[in-house]
Formats: structure tokens, C-alpha cells, sequence
């Protein structure tokens, strides 16, 4: 399939775009070994108005910078010193509006996957969750900033899901939030097993 455009990501509804990555494959290559899986978990982020978001209040610090950019760039930022955390950067230059990527169902380069997660087996522990999707395909603190229309990470595109099969719940580890921890603003795939654990769907 096609790679996405930045006609996809540079639209305005963060929350539409969060819902319509479900089903697209997102992809690696790195030293000339394809890693992909289907995306089956998101999480919206709205910026400057939203207090679970990096930029909330215009915050802009040289971590969050790329946040700031046009839509269409990754944004991986480390989470606890350990777990690199693969966003979507969307919207309007200066409009800092970004989808984090929970859940994946791998699709290909598997033994790799397993591989760079010192894993035997397959099961959801691989890709189930944001810290070991990143892994799995190699995806690093090094890559934020990097074009999702280049060679190294991108997004296919794939048919958009009908609502009856998205499930919508709270986002995962954001009570500092506030009220803004309590928006619906976790999306994914009705019965997948890929989805992560977290509570909220």
C-alpha cells in the first residue's frame, strides 16, 4: 500500500486522525530489514490545550520542538529513562497536536521483532504496549524528528475502520491530567488481542 501524505497528518482533528491510523501499518527499515505491524492502539494528544500533552500551555523545550513542526514527523521521546514512546506529530506547523502509538499486531520481519526483544516466542508481550512496539521495530529516541514520508519510518495506508469496530476509554498513565486524564481520547480495535492491558477501554 501507499505511505501516507502530509495531506493526512496536517489536518486539525487530532482525535479523527487518532481513529483513522487504526488499521494502517506502520514500518521500518533498518539496515535493509523490513519491520511492520497493524496499528490497533492510539492515544490523542491536543497540545497546548490538553494538560496530559508534552506542549500543554505552549510548553516548548528542545525535547517537545519537534511537536511544533508540520504534521508528519515522528516525535519518540524516552518515558522513565527506559521506553522509547513513537508519536505522531499532526496539525499546522506551531500547532503542537500529536497521536502516541500503543498497539501493534505484527505483520513483518517477526523473527527480527523477536530478536531485538531478546524473545523465543511469539505472543502480545512483543508488540502490546508503546515501550515494546519501539522496540520491536527499532524505533529510538534517534528517529524523532524523522519524516514519515522517508526510507527509514512511515505508515501505509489501509482502509479506514467503520466506528462499530473502534473502542474509545481513557488514556494510560496521565492522572497528573487532571480533568483532562478523564477524556475519551484512547482509541482501538474491538477485539484485538494486540491492544495493550491498560486500563480505560
Amino acid at each position: 500500500m501507499a505511505k501516507l501524505n502530509s495531506a493526512f497528518y496536517e489536518r486539525a482533528d487530532v482525535l479523527k486522525i487518532a481513529q483513522q491510523l487504526l488499521g494502517k501499518l506502520l514500518v521500518t527499515e533498518i539496515g535493509g530489514v523490513r519491520t511492520s505491524g497493524r496499528i490497533v492502539e492510539t492515544e490523542a494528544y491536543a497540545g497546548a490545550t490538553d494538560r496530559a500533552s508534552h506542549a500543554w500551555n505552549n510548553r516548548r523545550t528542545r525535547r517537545t520542538e519537534t511537536m511544533y513542526a508540520a504534521g508528519g514527523l515522528a516525535y519518540v521521546y524516552l518515558c522513565y529513562g527506559i521506553h522509547h514512546l513513537f508519536n505522531v506529530v499532526t496539525n499546522q506547523r506551531d500547532i503542537p497536536h500529536a497521536v502516541l502509538v500503543r498497539g501493534l499486531e505484527p505483520v513483518d520481519g517477526i523473527g527480527t521483532m523477536l530478536w531485538r526483544c531478546g524473545k523465543q516466542r511469539l505472543d502480545t508481550t512483543l508488540t502490546a504496549g508503546p515501550g515494546s512496539l519501539s522496540k520491536a521495530l527499532g524505533i529510538t529516541t534517534a528517529l524523532t524528528g524523522e519524516s514519515l514520508s522517508g526510507d527509514v519510518l512511515w505508515i501505509e495506508d489501509a482502509p479506514v475502520l467503520p466506528r462499530s469496530q473502534i473502542v474509545s476509554g481513557t488514556r494510560v498513565g496521565v492522572a497528573y491530567a487532571r480533568e483532562d486524564a478523564y477524556l475519551p481520547y484512547r482509541f482501538s480495535v474491538k477485539g484485538n488481542k494486540w491492544v495493550s492491558k491498560g486500563k480505560g477501554l
